[in-house]
């Protein structure tokens, strides 16, 4: 996930078109300035990092201890755990599948993002992780770019790198876990948490485990990471706002990106009620973002065909991640 809220007014007019970061003059006042601000960033990252290992660690240690005994994990005990960890934190060591999987896939994205930066000379941040006592044990993570970007092959390239590398990294986990994971019939059935089955993970049960169904297939911890992986792809492939799928649509297609933006925030409620309540707090979140979009310094070069042709391998990346039911939760 990229956040470019601090560059919504730039002006579209301040350099000539075709104008990019290698061609400006060098000034030490900036360069000293971007050293510091990295500095800083390292810093904060490297804190959220940390605290987001062990928020993963607590909660990886259940899901492998459920999955030892051969049974899917309590929503209560989930949360209880992190308590229990501060007491035994040796107990962290079962959560290490888990957590480096899943830290692996979601570093894996946002560094595609920060690379991708790098390379067109935009200034962006390390990314930062957020440690939260959920479900998963992360809210993501994102990276904050600093400076405008120049054209919308920049931005479309920014904007795809990180969920296609995040879901090649995603999808050789979950084959792995689906190789190694046990088959408890109606496994779900008494479950007081029931993950969905994006069509990626359907493909690969049937053609790695034949004979057995995505519901009977209690799922390894690190298919569980993979499988965070996959619904942060899908969530980040919205075609809407400033997430990374509305970073591509507006390279794409920039006149269309307002109303598309609505459309999807609109579509979501519905969905919403309908299969999770989820989404309404992502319809909310869209529209409170607005539908603007921070402009471009050179908005007239035009997406070539081979960009035109991944902005493809993208919505067909978001159809195999997508769930319109991601979780149920079970009241007791």
């Amino acid at each position: 996930m990229t956040d470019r809220a601090d560059f919504e007014s730039t002006p579209t007019g301040t350099l000539t078109p075709g104008v990019t970061a290698w061609e400006l003059p060098t000034n030490p006042y900036w360069e000293n300035l971007e050293a510091r601000r990295q500095k800083k960033s390292l810093a904060i990252a490297i804190l959220l990092f940390l605290l987001t290992l062990i928020s993963t660690l607590a909660v990886g240690a259940q899901f492998a201890s459920s999955y030892a005994s051969g049974k899917t994990p309590n929503i209560d005990d989930l949360f209880s755990n992190y308590t229990v960890m501060l007491v035994h934190p040796q107990l962290l060591l079962g959560g290490v599948p888990f957590a480096f999987t899943l830290i692996s896939i979601l570093l894996a994205h946002e560094l595609g993002h920060f690379f991708a930066c790098r390379y067109y000379g935009i200034s962006a941040s390390y990314p930062y992780f957020i440690p939260a006592p959920t479900l998963i044990g992360t809210l993501g993570a994102f990276i904050r770019i600093r400076s405008p970007i120049y054209n919308r092959k920049a931005l479309f390239d920014v904007g795809l790198a990180g969920p296609v590398i995040g879901f090649l990294f995603a999808v050789p986990a979950l084959a792995i876990a689906i190789l190694n994971s046990k088959v408890v019939p109606f496994s779900e059935v008494h479950s007081s948490a029931v993950f969905g089955h994006p069509l990626v993970m359907r493909f690969l049960v049937a053609a790695l485990r034949p004979g057995v169904t995505s519901g009977d297939l209690l799922l390894h911890p690190v298919g569980r990471a993979a499988w965070v992986g996959l619904f942060a792809t899908a969530l980040n492939l919205l075609p809407a706002g400033q997430l990374d799928g509305g970073h591509i649509l507006y390279s794409v297609a920039g006149k269309y990106h307002k109303k598309i933006t609505l459309g999807v925030a609109l579509l979501l409620i519905p969905l919403g009620f309908m299969f999770w309540y989820g989404w309404i707090m992502w319809s909310v979140l869209l529209l409170a973002i607005g539908f603007r979009h921070p402009p471009l310094l050179n908005r007239w070069e035009n997406i070539d065909r081979t960009r035109l042709i991944w902005a493809a391998a993208a919505v067909l990346i978001f159809i195999l991640c997508f769930m319109p039911m991601p979780v149920m939760v079970r009241g007791n």
